[in-house]
């Protein structure tokens, strides 16, 4: 099975092609500010970008024949876990989604190029995956139940990784992913903690909107009545508000850079708050990660790292020191989400994999928040 996996980004679009499970290209298109500067809305650089994707691979020699296009999915609608084939409903909901993301193009690109080869166009594991058990969406407040935007792609490729693993070292007790409780931490510009437990994300952190850890980009969860303060203190607009939970937050308020190496530099050269605030963040992953072990009563097979983070010797190293008594601690640094897509579309097609039906259709957990997504 040939398959295009398409993940475009806010200053990317990357794109891999697979035989099977085989790479055959993977490259990344960087835009520039320049590059965007023409359109005024996200959508209106759907040509733009579908005509790079078309570019690239004819610069490098793959022929337009596909058996399914996979696109990295939009903000639409909370939806249950795993692959999507792209629909009419779906693109209407991408085309009138009050969140805007370069993320809401991949359905679409995918879904115009597969018209043109009559072959499937999907999408797999979107952040907005909410599969919460009802007790974990219930806050203090019947006004703001909990929502989840978060790595869902990466955490349960990560997790059938995993499993693949485990069967490889007992061929003779096959082990599915359905089948564990897991702990998954993703580590990047945001943080995304989840209690994977039968093959769903029961319980997890809204990574892009401001709960959680505090990461290189992103505030966490703050203390209520001091931001209500801040709300209302006159010092700020409701933008530079949303900008000091999500963008100009972590890392990056405290120390002014999200570069983990930088600020490690900073530390060995015997920056003191550097140190503090970086081990303030590793303290908080490792609390959010033990908070989800009642989802398991205590009984977890494993804790999956993952995320660009990852690669990081002193991050990994002294979270491993808060965390390593709950349960074995697997490190999967990076993140290949292209390779997720295909894998996905590849389980799609040959029936692995089931594929869901997107509808339209509203529901109470509707989230009213714009998360901002790397």
């Amino acid at each position: 099975m040939k398959i295009l996996a398409i993940n475009p980004g806010s200053t990317s679009t990357k794109l891999a092609v697979y035989d099977d499970t085989t790479p055959v290209l993977n490259t990344c298109i960087r835009h520039s500010v320049e590059d965007l500067k023409p359109f005024s809305k996200v959508i209106d650089q759907f040509d733009f970008r579908k005509n790079l994707v078309l570019k690239a691979l004819a610069d490098n020699g793959i022929p337009f024949e596909f058996d399914a296009i996979i696109g990295r999915g939009g903000l639409l609608r909370p939806i249950p876990g795993g692959v999507y084939e792209v629909n009419d409903a779906m693109v209407s909901d991408i085309h009138n989604v009050r969140r805007s993301h370069a993320c809401n193009l991949g359905c679409l690109i995918a879904h115009d190029l597969a018209k043109d080869l009559n072959c499937k166009a999907y999408i797999a594991d979107p952040g907005v995956v909410d599969e919460l058990d009802e007790v974990a969406r219930v806050t203090g407040s019947p006004l703001m139940p909990r929502i989840t935007t978060w790595h869902a792609l990466n955490q349960r490729a990560i997790g059938r990784r995993f499993a693949k693993e485990l069967t490889r070292q007992h061929p003779d007790k096959p082990v599915k992913y359905e089948d564990l409780n897991l702990i998954i931490c993703h580590l990047g510009g945001g943080i995304s903690v989840g209690a994977h437990k039968g093959g769903k994300a029961v319980d997890v952190n809204n990574a892009f909107d401001g709960e959680g850890p505090f990461s290189p980009e992103r505030a966490g969860t703050l203390p209520s009545g001091s931001l209500i303060d801040l709300c209302y203190s006159g010092r700020y607009t409701k933008d530079e508000l949303k900008k000091r939970i999500s963008g100009k937050a972590g890392l990056a308020a405290h120390l002014g850079t999200t570069h983990i190496p930088e600020i490690i530099n900073r530390i060995e050269n015997g920056d003191d708050y550097a140190k503090l605030v970086l081990d303030a963040m590793i303290y908080q992953i490792a609390k959010s990660i033990a908070a989800l072990t009642p989802v398991f009563k205590g009984k977890v097979d494993a804790i999956l790292i993952t995320g660009g983070i990852a690669y990081s010797e002193y991050v990994i190293s002294r979270l491993l020191d808060l965390i390593s008594f709950i349960a074995p601690v697997h490190v999967y640094p990076g993140e290949d989400e292209l390779e997720a897509l295909a894998l996905n579309a590849l389980g799609a097609l040959t029936g692995e994999l089931p594929t869901q039906v997107y509808v339209q259709k509203k529901t109470a957990h509707q989230p009213c928040a714009e998360p901002q997504l790397n």
